[in-house]
């Protein structure tokens, strides 16, 4: 039998709800944001440019020489990852990192149709993440020559420590309203699987509603005190009764 929800029993679910609701979403913000500030290991990122462009006393531009540059931009990204750069970087700068580590803290970005690309690492201290970046991109001038036998690269900026510098990973503020939002969904989402497990009868309408019948006397809840007012005014009314019929 297909069910059916109005916007009341919905508002009435929410309300009669709304402390585990408000107990979730609090809970899953303070949670995501001790994580964010303790425990997560802040990351900095510094970058670099570099240009891919042949050095020619021509006055005019060779257009095919520019789209060669920007073709052989995807090989750079390759070579700048590869062992033969890599491994120098870490001899140089006495890293405690493999290969592997450092190729997944490298990132080499182009613009579409630019000789220019952007080589970016990510670490936990931000001085040392300017020392890689650096070395890389001279790294790789220096062997790009051997490698391919060209001269078309040159480092158009290089990285420098910022002197107010904040790290781009984690973001505390994103992620407390990412759990926010997440722990109001979940505590809505778990007031209504409540609600409808719920089948407990606990008023006139859910009679009325489970068996579509009309509710046609209600025995009143009394507490203790209430149950012994009623008796004694039943009493009375019984002595009373008694005292007239005799």
């Amino acid at each position: 039998m297909e069910e059916t929800i109005s916007l009341k029993e919905i508002f009435s679910t929410l309300q009669k709800r709304l402390k585990l609701i408000l107990l979730i979403t609090l809970v899953a913000t303070a949670i995501s944001g001790l994580v964010s500030y303790f425990l997560l290991t802040p990351i900095y990122q510094s970058s670099s440019q570099i240009l891919v462009n042949q050095t020619t006393e021509q006055q005019t531009v060779d257009i095919n020489q520019v789209r060669t540059n920007v073709e052989m931009i995807n090989t750079y990204r390759v070579i700048i990852k590869s062992p033969t750069i890599l491994e120098q970087v870490i001899n140089e700068l006495d890293l405690d990192m493999s290969v592997s580590q450092l190729t997944n803290s490298i990132t080499v970005n182009s613009e579409q149709n630019s000789q220019v690309f952007s080589i970016t690492v990510q670490h936990p201290e931000p001085s040392t993440a300017v020392d890689i970046v650096n070395t890389v991109g001279a790294t790789f001038d220096d062997e790009i020559k051997d490698i391919m036998n060209v001269n078309n690269v040159s480092i158009l900026s290089s990285a420098e420590v910022p002197e107010n510098t904040s790290p781009v990973n984690p973001k505390p503020i994103l992620n407390m309203a990412i759990a926010f939002v997440v722990g109001l969904m979940a505590g809505i989402g778990l007031a209504f699987l409540l609600e409808y497990l719920d089948n407990t009868i606990k008023t006139e309408q859910d009679i009325e509603n489970l068996l579509d019948l009309p509710v046609i006397g209600v025995v009143p809840e009394m507490n203790e005190e209430q149950f012994h007012q009623a008796r004694s005014r039943v009493s009375k009314a019984r002595v009373g009764s008694e005292s007239f019929e005799a």
